[in-house]
């Protein structure tokens, strides 16, 4: 049994893999079930609302 991640693990983990940095070894134990769904959707709200927020801010920055 493959002991679950923190919601700041999962932060982390779903972080470094977004620039692309990830360990083999690391995704072969989240391919195994490490991850909580709920914290993967909890983190994709996260990253979303910083997307958004930083999308406003460039069109605010471009546009003035």
């Amino acid at each position: 049994m493959v002991q679950k991640r923190s919601f700041f693990g999962t932060l982390a983990a779903i972080a470094w893999s977004f620039i692309g940095l990830r360990r083999k070894r690391d995704f072969d134990v989240d391919a195994e079930g490490a991850f909580n769904p709920l914290y993967v959707f909890i983190a994709a709200l996260l990253a979303l609302v910083v997307f958004i927020g930083a999308l406003m801010l460039a069109v605010r920055f471009a546009v003035s």
